[in-house]
C-alpha cells in the first residue's frame, strides 16, 4: 500500500491529490492521510482541508491502522520504533524537485508538496474536466467571470501576506520582484498588445498602490473561507502570471485554455539553482523569468 499525506494549502493538497491519481492511473494500491489537517501542526499559516470544498475530487482515506503500520504511531511507542528500528519505516520524505524513484515504491508513506508538473502532466486534462468549483453565493465572482471571458485576460497572483513574516520571507522571499512582474507583464503585451490584467493579491493595498491603470483590474472579491474562488477565476484568465505559490500554478494548471501563456518564476526558493534543460522537462510549456527581471 502507498499513503500519500495531505498537508499544507490548497495548492499543495491538489499537487498531492494529483500525485494520488497518477498512482491510481498506475494501478497501484493509494489511499490519502488527512490527518495532518486534524492535528493542526503547523503555527506558521494555518490551514484547512480545502480539497473537500472541490466537486469531482475522489479519493480512499487509509486508517489510523494502515498508516501505523508503515510508520508508527504518533506516540512514544511510534518515535521508539523509528529511532531503535528505523528499517522497519517505510517513509519517505520529498528532498528535491522530482523523485523518479517514487513510481517504484509498494510500501510507502509519502510525504512532500511535489510542485513539479512531470509528477502528473499526463493526466491534467482528466483533471480539468473533473475537478470543479461549486458555485458561488457572491454574485460579484460571476461578475468578475463575465469581464475575464470578454477581454484578453491576463491574471497576475502577488502574494505576500504570509510571504512578508520573517521565516517564510527567508524562504519566499526576493523572487517574485517588481522586476519579475514588469517583465513578466510586458512579455505578455508583446505577445498581446490588448492583454488586460487582473491582478489577485492578499495584499489589498500593495496592489491598489502598485496596480491601478486602464489596463488593470484589481480582483479584491474574496476573503477568508472564500479565498478559493479566487483560483477559479485565475483558472477563467486566457493567461497567467505565477507567484512562486502553489496556489497560482493551479489556476495555470485547471485553465482550460489550449493556447495559454504560463509565465512563472526561475526559482521557487531562496538557494535553489535554475537548469534551463531541466526546468523545461519538468515544467513542460511554461515560460520562464528570473528575479532580476530577464525571461529564461
Amino acid at each position: 500500500m502507498l499513503i500519500i499525506e495531505l498537508a499544507g494549502g490548497l495548492g499543495n493538497q491538489l499537487q498531492q491529490y494529483a500525485l494520488y491519481q497518477k498512482f491510481v492511473t498506475l494501478g497501484k494500491d493509494v489511499k490519502i492521510d488527512i490527518s495532518w489537517f486534524q492535528k493542526n501542526e503547523t503555527d506558521i499559516t494555518p490551514r484547512k482541508l480545502e480539497l473537500a470544498l472541490l466537486s469531482g475530487i475522489e479519493y480512499v482515506q487509509c486508517t489510523e491502522k494502515e498508516k501505523n503500520m508503515l510508520i508508527g504511531s504518533g506516540g512514544i511507542q511510534g518515535k521508539l520504533r523509528r529511532k531503535i528500528f528505523p528499517a522497519s519505516v517505510h517513509w519517505f520524505h520529498e528532498s528535491k524537485m522530482y523523485h523518479p524513484e517514487i513510481f517504484e515504491f509498494e510500501n510507502m508513506y509519502i510525504s512532500g508538496y511535489f510542485a513539479c508538473e512531470k509528477y502528473y502532466r499526463d493526466i491534467l486534462p482528466g483533471l480539468r474536466t473533473k475537478i470543479e468549483f461549486p458555485p458561488s453565493s457572491n454574485p460579484l465572482n460571476e461578475e468578475m467571470e463575465k469581464k475575464i471571458q470578454q477581454t484578453e485576460s491576463v491574471c497576475v497572483h502577488i502574494r505576500r501576506g504570509d510571504y512578508l513574516n520573517a521565516h517564510n520571507a527567508e524562504m519566499f522571499g526576493g523572487i517574485c520582484t517588481e522586476e519579475y512582474y514588469r517583465t513578466a507583464m510586458d512579455y505578455m503585451k508583446k505577445n498581446n498588445p490588448d492583454a488586460h490584467f487582473f491582478v489577485f493579491s492578499d495584499d489589498s493595498e500593495y496592489i491598489k498602490e502598485k496596480y491601478q491603470g486602464e489596463n488593470c483590474t484589481i480582483v479584491d472579491i474574496n476573503h477568508g473561507e472564500n479565498s478559493y474562488y479566487d483560483m477559479w477565476l485565475m483558472s477563467r484568465c486566457k493567461n497567467i502570471i505565477c507567484a512562486n505559490s502553489t496556489f497560482s500554478f493551479w489556476g495555470a494548471r485547471l485553465n482550460k485554455n489550449s493556447d495559454k501563456i504560463m509565465i512563472r518564476p526561475s526559482i521557487h526558493k531562496k538557494g535553489q539553482s535554475f537548469v534551463k534543460e531541466e526546468m523545461e522537462d519538468l515544467w513542460r510549456g511554461w515560460t520562464f523569468v528570473s528575479p532580476e527581471g530577464y525571461v529564461l
